[in-house]
């Protein structure tokens, strides 16, 4: 019969230590994360209805929807997604498979890193001077999505590239060895097999895009919008928008006689479509991950 020697109880209390110490920081995130989110919607669920999601603000905002705040939030979540996705997957290619590793590389390497801890006011500013002015967008959805785009630009950049070279080398080095050029090993083998964790990057734009205040209020978000009419095709692209997060900035803040649980309905609202665009992402990506064959 084998026994514990206190050898191995030492260790087993160790192991137990560690598990419980690790476990308890795991809960100090993750219960004030469900507090918050539970103190909101309880705070905001007496003015949730049907009405309140489909209905257009009125009276300056203080009665009526948010509509139409939904949809520019939503036009300028997808527009912005268009313009970053594309150009930074492409630059994360170039930058982890064809660029060589010399001091320009690693400036460039470096300026991304830094950009993405660049305040969102900045890239607010630069929006106002590139797009508003210089290119004559004006304040416009175009303006404000291109903004988001920038400030964006670095994440998706930063986590494509940790995406690519997670693919081992080896798999790079049997298509060359049967006659692949470059360009056909990334296609047909680097990029389906790094498509989960180039999500990843999406995943954090979308949620960075959702909730920012600043760029979008410098560059083509309203306070407030007059819009009689309903559906998705409310804005065109050369005008402003409303979005959640600057109208329930400017609920809290400017209008009188709004209820309080109204601006706990719209940030309810708010999470509720991050995490909704998210978890779309995150099963796509879960998808994709299960028919990796490695």
């Amino acid at each position: 019969m084998f026994t514990e020697t206190p050898f191995i109880r030492k260790k087993q209390r160790s192991e137990w230590i560690a598990r419980t110490f690790f476990g308890g920081m795991a809960a100090a995130m993750v219960i004030p994360l469900l507090l918050i989110v539970g103190f909101v919607i309880y705070k905001g669920a007496p003015a949730m209805s049907w009405e309140f999601l489909t209905q257009n603000p009125r009276r300056g905002g203080a009665e009526g929807g948010i509509w139409s705040a939904l949809v520019g939030t939503l036009y300028l979540i997808a527009i912005s997604l268009c313009i970053s996705a594309p150009i930074g997957v492409l630059a994360a290619v170039y930058l982890n498979e064809y660029a060589k590793d010399n001091w320009f590389t690693r400036i460039v390497n470096l300026a991304v890193v830094n950009l993405a801890g660049v305040p969102s006011i900045v890239h607010g500013l630069f929006g106002l001077g590139a797009f508003v002015y210089a290119m004559h967008f004006g304040k416009s959805i175009l303006a404000a999505s291109f903004t988001l785009s920038i400030m964006t630009l670095p994440v998706i950049i930063a986590s494509t590239k940790e995406a690519l070279a997670a693919v081992p080398i080896t798999f790079r080095e049997a298509c060359w060895n049967v006659g692949a050029t470059r360009w056909q090993t990334i296609w047909r083998i680097v990029l389906p097999n790094s498509i989960s964790g180039i999500l990843t990057g999406v995943i954090l734009q979308v949620s960075r895009t959702a909730g920012e205040t600043a760029p979008v209020m410098l560059t083509g978000v309203a306070t407030f919008k007059a819009i009689s009419s309903d559906g998705l095709f409310l804005y065109h692209l050369q005008e402003q928008c409303m979005a959640l997060s600057m109208h329930l900035f400017y609920i809290r803040t400017q209008a009188s006689g709004v209820k309080e649980e109204v601006s706990y309905a719209i940030a309810a609202t708010l999470l509720g479509v991050v995490l909704l665009v998210n978890a779309t992402a995150i099963v796509f990506r879960i998808y994709l991950r299960s028919r990796k064959k490695w």
